[in-house]
């Protein structure tokens, strides 16, 4: 399957050092933009947009290995030889796989809340309530956060998933396909098989909440031997929202 070029945002001097930041699912660059300002004093920040996310083309495919041949023909069109990796949840299996599948053009690696294994968490609650959502009855957002609040009640992940909500010529629509995450959600929660794949043997950390539960430091080090693994105690998946000076001093010290 073809890798799709991926949209991105820039911030930052391009005579830096490359820091490329991966988001999670039903996110997108925006997500990242306080956190990308941040750390662009330091670093060349591209924060890219993976694919069936923001501004990024759709695809019926999507998959860990897919996404990592996507973000390696973003590096070649940007003509980045070895960069910094960081991803967060989703974009932290990406990361990982990446790390894996093309070490040489990782320079240090960032995972954010995640582990290299198959989750048990399912998504197809999320993705039916959004779809239940009266695209043409709805004439503003407050109208579509008070008809998901019954099914989503956290209020900041309700408008997390609403920032994928679009207004285009009038009409409310979806920048995400629902249905193709509806169909490739257990590609995502789940992550391939590292049997016959060499363990990555740069430096990586992972930056881990401290009341999240994705933290397996076993398969952590089974595939990412040299890995360190630091959590952020009042944090959880969200870290960097919630604790965004700690994650940003993790960062950068790593690095």
């Amino acid at each position: 399957m073809k890798a799709v070029e991926l949209a991105c945002e820039h911030f930052g001097d391009k005579t830096k050092t490359p820091l490329i930041v991966l988001h999670g699912f039903f996110a997108s660059s925006r997500n990242w933009r306080k956190i990308a300002k941040k750390l662009a004093e330091y670093y060349c920040v591209y924060v890219v947009d993976m694919r069936n996310h923001g501004n990024s083309p759709h695809n019926p495919e999507m998959d860990y290995p897919l996404m990592a041949d996507d973000l390696k023909l973003f590096m070649q069109q940007q003509q980045i030889g070895i960069a910094n990796i960081l991803g967060h949840s989703m974009g932290g299996k990406v990361a990982m796989w990446f790390a894996l599948t093309y070490p040489e053009n990782v320079q240090k690696l960032i995972v954010v809340d995640i582990s290299p294994v198959t989750y048990q968490h399912s998504f197809n609650h999320i993705i039916n309530a959004l779809k239940q959502l009266p695209l043409e009855q709805i004439s503003n957002r407050k109208q579509a956060d008070d008809y998901l609040e019954p099914l989503i009640p956290e209020l900041s992940y309700r408008q997390f998933l609403l920032q994928n909500l679009q207004l285009k010529q009038g009409k409310y629509s979806w920048r995400v396909d629902l249905d193709v995450f509806y169909r490739t959600a257990n590609n995502i929660i789940g992550f391939p098989s590292v049997e016959n794949i060499e363990p990555y043997k740069k430096e990586a950390l992972f930056i881990m909440g401290g009341n999240s539960t994705y933290t397996n430091k076993e398969a952590i080090k089974q595939s990412f031997p040299q890995a360190k693994i630091s959590t952020i105690d009042q944090a959880s998946h969200w870290l960097h929202v919630e604790e965004p000076a700690s994650f940003i001093k993790e960062v950068v010290n790593f690095l």
